[in-house]
């Protein structure tokens, strides 16, 4: 018996040394030292023995026990101190490395000159002011002068909701929600979304953005407005740059003008982005109707005003030189990247 208690001893401390992992180490320790294990087996059989040999074996069976249990109390915390080691390798981190680059985004062409426009008119005293995009029939055209009859609904591919509600084809109707909330003297701005059914080409999207302005107070002219959009296309083109009003008709403003702005690429001599005539169509401006002003509860007697319309995307394509309106919608990173 003493032989085997010697033997269990050896090899267990032979299976041990070979061990790495604690899992593996637990069965080992079941193996040897378990209810079942090779150690209580020997144990169970201390009856056969003589008296004189009983103290002896038992001293030695816990000699081997203790033995056995110090042995796995040391490798488990070599094993714990291999695998610490080895995490600590495998994260390692070298400070001394660069960092990875963060990608950091860009303004769209778009939100940039919108930005621009928007800083100009506040700080000629303008408020920025938005309003909704779903908007009711009578502040998207009845309020603006344009009734159910009139012609000029025809011109304007509308995406209806209800008979009642649509989205808006213009952020005029903005005016007329200041208008009616406000009292002059009104200074305001108003850029958003608006949506034409319109077909996807070159020059034409059903969603689009626009920048209407409002100035109502009294002993407002048309020279003001001249004065104004002067201001902001020398601001937007440089000093250089000119303008010109073309006699027009817009239903919610009288007198009415289109807007052109002198070619800035051949400076008015005429060239084939011009069609040979020195100048681009820009905007529509005027003085704002009576009728809109009685509409929204104002005084035309007593007050009067301009307004004026622009397209953001055609005053951007202008400015970047941009041909087709289609690359400011098509995310395409290769074409916003330049900006």
């Amino acid at each position: 018996m003493k032989d085997a208690l010697l033997k269990i001893k050896s090899l267990a401390k032979d299976e041990l040394s070979k061990v790495n992992d604690t899992k593996a180490l637990e069965e080992l320790r079941v193996k040897f030292l378990g209810k079942k294990g090779e150690l209580t087996s020997i144990l169970k059989q201390m009856g056969k023995l003589s008296a004189e040999e009983r103290p002896v074996i038992g001293q030695l069976a816990n000699q081997v026990r203790a033995e056995i249990e110090e042995s796995i109390t040391n490798r488990v915390k070599e094993i714990k101190a291999l695998m610490l080691e080895k995490k600590l390798k495998e994260e390692e981190l070298d400070v001394t490395l660069p960092g990875n680059k963060a990608t950091i985004g860009k303004l769209h062409p778009l939100n940039i000159v919108l930005n621009e426009i928007e800083e100009i008119f506040m700080g000629m005293g303008f408020d920025v002011v938005d309003g909704p995009e779903v908007e009711y029939d009578y502040y998207n055209f009845e309020a603006l002068n344009l009734p159910l009859d009139h012609p000029a609904r025809d011109t304007q591919d509308t995406f209806y909701i209800t008979d009642n509600i649509l989205l808006r084809t213009q952020t005029s109707s903005v005016q007329v929600h200041v208008m009616e909330e406000k009292k002059p003297p009104l200074r305001i701005i108003s850029p958003g979304r608006v949506y034409r059914s319109d077909a996807v080409d070159a020059t034409h999207s059903p969603l689009f953005h626009q920048i209407e302005g409002l100035v109502v107070d009294k002993g407002i002219t048309m020279s003001d407005l001249v004065g104004t959009l002067e201001l902001l296309m020398k601001r937007l083109y440089g000093d250089d740059c000119k303008i010109r009003l073309r006699p027009h008709h817009f239903p919610f403003t009288e007198p009415s003008a289109e807007v052109d702005v002198m070619c800035f690429n051949c400076g008015g001599k005429g060239c084939s982005m011009c069609k040979d005539e020195g100048y681009i169509e820009l905007l529509g401006a005027g003085m704002v109707h009576p009728k809109v002003l009685a509409n929204c509860g104002i005084d035309p007697e007593v007050y009067s005003g301009f307004a004026f319309g622009l397209g953001l995307e055609r005053i951007v394509m202008r400015r970047y030189g941009i041909n087709d309106m289609r690359l400011l919608f098509e995310n395409d990173l290769r074409f916003l990247n330049q900006f």
